[in-house]
């Protein structure tokens, strides 16, 4: 028994050491080196203990942007920098990228070796932060082609994936999955929350060879399925059948299709015939019974339709809602009213438990220092906002309840 459990335990090991790893970014060194491509497999990450102290060591500033690479298509589109914000859990372990300017369009991507998921599991993972309490705009990013041309990264850049947080206003607050399906767009038919306050979240989405997926907030399933009925694949499906090559799309059994004539399949060949002098044996044709609609035909027990042959019989299952043949970049194509938003912790894999490893390695990690750190910076404004108002009112000019105080409890409730 115990030589099963450490076979066991060994087998569980090697997977995750086995994970393949197709992208994987953290902004740890500035942007350089935190990228693995072209199924580079990693051990799984092990968390290490969080801490606000200094690093020990020089980081090499802005190299991110040797591979970020931002579009051009449109001289009014936002600006990101590396930031971590106003509040974190780690000064640099909570870098990454932030968007700067109010009401504008941003895309930015970063491509790495192309490969193809088909047969096997996908998971898209990342951490997004609305520091600024987002009012309007996305925090979703977007599975490229490798043909993506980045310098002009626009909305109408075809993708694979769109995965992430909408929001805005009270109206539309929701979590995206869209795929492409034969060149067009499919989301998810579930109305799937995502978070709305200021701090950092984890965002997983996972696509299984079995049709099936899940999506994760902070570690938690918060929705799962199958793609077959939560995108309307199975209507996708029979719309495929039905111009599938050498079928006759407008054909549908009728009273004249009835009267079709169709093999005996209960007669065998004759011992006397040559098929070398006289070629195939035809067997003896039978006449369906009259058409009855609603009604079999009656004394045939079995029947060959004398049918037209598919000239491919796969086109059905060549390529799957969730399976994408070259994905070969990620990045963020999206609008912002109020900037600030901060992505991080960009991950591509095929391994389910290596992407839980490293969220609790990475968000894990510092997700309860930040809300440390917000606590702190939320009492130090309310006793800076209270001294202003008693100062206010010592000088004779207090304006009551718009003073500083209220004033700071209306900013943090917009």
């Amino acid at each position: 028994m115990a030589w099963a459990r450490v076979s066991l335990w060994a087998v569980c090991a090697l997977r995750v050491a086995l994970a393949t790893v197709y992208f994987q970014e953290e902004f740890l060194d500035g942007g350089d080196g935190r990228r693995l491509g072209g199924g580079a497999s990693r051990p799984p990450p092990r968390p290490a203990p969080c801490t606000l102290g200094p690093l020990t060591r020089a980081v090499p500033a802005e190299r991110w942007r040797n591979r970020w690479v931002p579009s051009t298509n449109d001289s009014r589109l936002g600006h990101f920098r590396l930031s971590s914000g106003k509040f974190y859990g780690h000064k640099e372990k909570d870098k990454g990228l932030q968007t700067t300017q109010d009401s504008r369009f941003y895309a930015i991507s970063v491509r790495f070796p192309p490969f193809s998921n088909k047969g096997r599991t996908l998971v898209l993972q990342y951490t997004v932060k609305h520091e600024q309490k987002m009012d309007c705009g996305g925090g979703y990013v977007k599975v490229f082609p490798a043909d993506l041309d980045q310098r002009t990264l626009s909305a109408q850049s075809p993708y694979y994936i769109m995965f992430g947080p909408d929001i805005c206003g009270f109206d539309l607050k929701k979590v995206h999955v869209i795929l492409q399906f034969k060149n067009e767009y499919h989301a998810n038919k579930k109305s799937i929350k995502c978070k709305v306050d200021g701090f950092t979240h984890l965002y997983t989405l996972i696509l299984r060879p079995d049709l099936t997926y899940e999506v994760k907030i902070d570690g938690q399933s918060i929705e799962s399925g199958s793609t077959d009925s939560d995108w309307h694949l199975a209507s996708l499906r029979k719309s495929e059948q039905a111009v599938a090559p050498g079928l006759d799309p407008g054909r549908a059994e009728t009273a004249q299709d009835w009267e079709k004539h169709f093999l005996d399949a209960g007669t065998s060949k004759p011992s006397d015939w040559n098929s070398e002098l006289d070629g195939d044996w035809p067997g003896p044709m039978m006449q369906k019974p009259p058409y009855q609609d609603g009604l079999k035909p009656e004394g045939i027990d079995k029947d060959i339709w004398l049918h037209e042959k598919m000239t491919s019989t796969s086109c059905l299952t060549q390529y799957d809602l969730s399976e994408f043949e070259n994905i070969g970049a990620i990045g963020l194509e999206l609008w912002q009213v109020r900037s600030g938003t901060i992505f991080d912790n960009f991950l591509l894999t095929d391994d389910e438990e290596y992407a839980e490893n490293f969220g609790k390695a990475t968000w894990g990690q510092t997700k309860g220092p930040e809300k440390e750190m917000d606590d702190i910076l939320v009492k130090e404004e309310v006793a800076r906002a209270r001294e202003e108002d008693e100062d206010e009112l010592l000088a004779g000019r207090g304006h009551g309840p718009q003073g500083a105080f209220h004033r700071f409890h209306r900013q943090k409730e917009l």
